[in-house]
């Protein structure tokens, strides 16, 4: 029999302003802690040295993960022109030099070759399984590692400040599966350069923006507290970019069962994802099929 996980059962999220330092798990590890919660979750790993959003996930808020994970999210980032490193970003070694300093017409023109639906190649130091494996793992063992091309997608690339010739810091909207530090070093290469990311935030992702974060430290500030229960955001949150159908009492026993169940739907299409929900409160994640919601992922009530 399995051990139960000791905490509080306790459900929704909770978007944290992380602080350049930090990885993402040991956030996620903090807020855990300071709730006392039975599991939590997050929805896109931030590197240490990256700073911004981290939607945290509680409880039965995880089963919807994957849904602010596919959704688009935005970066703001400065790269450093002239030099590489051997893990894209200033954490790494330098590895290569180049004295092009290319003007903003010839950048422009590269940040439009890098948007839409692109071929990428993930860092070499970057959690992407080889054979297994993670490619970081491999490479601080000295492997010479070859990571595969994946199709990512690029909404925006745009140029938000150039200080001086060495820096340049802009703007990005983007698909799941994207690496900033890849588009750094690729927009090098277009130029005829060099490049790597000297700092990195993300804006947003999906329905959370960092705008309404809650600070890293107010949280440690806060933490085993009943005020720290007041930042909790409801379950549903994070399915804001899904489709809303509404069960009725009936319904709602048959789809917690595992079985399709009728529904009022307005606007939604056959086939389309959604969730279901009854008297405001989220029942489960499913697919809407003539008149029924048939269930995927069911919440505890």
């Amino acid at each position: 029999m399995a051990r139960r996980k000791k905490g509080r059962d306790i459900s929704g999220w909770l978007p944290v302003d992380k602080p350049p330092g930090p990885t993402s798990t040991a956030v996620v590890s903090k807020i855990r802690w300071a709730l006392d919660a039975r599991k939590a979750g997050h929805a896109g790993t931030l590197d240490p040295a990256a700073s911004g959003l981290l939607a945290v996930a509680l409880g039965e808020a995880t089963k919807t993960i994957p849904y602010v994970t596919d959704a688009s999210k935005a970066y703001k980032f400065t790269i450093r022109l002239g030099q590489a490193t051997d893990t894209d970003d200033a954490e790494g070694e330098v590895i290569a030099t180049s004295d092009a300093r290319p003007g903003d017409e010839a950048l422009q023109a590269a940040l439009a070759a890098l948007e839409g639906d692109i071929a990428q190649v993930p860092p070499t130091y970057s959690a992407i399984k080889i054979d297994g494996e993670r490619a970081y793992d491999r490479a601080r063992a000295g492997e010479d590692v070859q990571v595969a091309p994946r199709p990512v997608h690029v909404e925006s690339l745009s140029l938000v400040d150039r200080p001086d010739p060495d820096h340049v810091t802009l703007e990005m909207v983007c698909g799941k599966g994207t690496y900033v530090r890849s588009v750094a070093r690729d927009l090098g290469h277009a130029l005829g350069t060099e490049a790597h990311v000297v700092r990195l935030r993300r804006t947003w992702s999906g329905p959370f923006h960092v705008d309404h974060a809650v600070a890293f430290d107010r949280i440690e500030a806060l933490a085993r507290t009943p005020e720290i229960d007041e930042l909790i955001l409801p379950l549903e949150t994070g399915l804001a970019n899904l489709a809303r159908v509404q069960v009725s009492e009936e319904a709602v026993a048959r789809i917690r069962n595992g079985s399709p169940g009728p529904v009022i739907a307005s606007g939604v299409a056959f086939g389309e994802r959604c969730w279901a929900a009854h008297r405001g409160s989220p029942v489960a994640i499913g697919t809407y099929m003539s008149g029924e919601f048939h269930p995927g992922r069911v919440f505890r009530p």
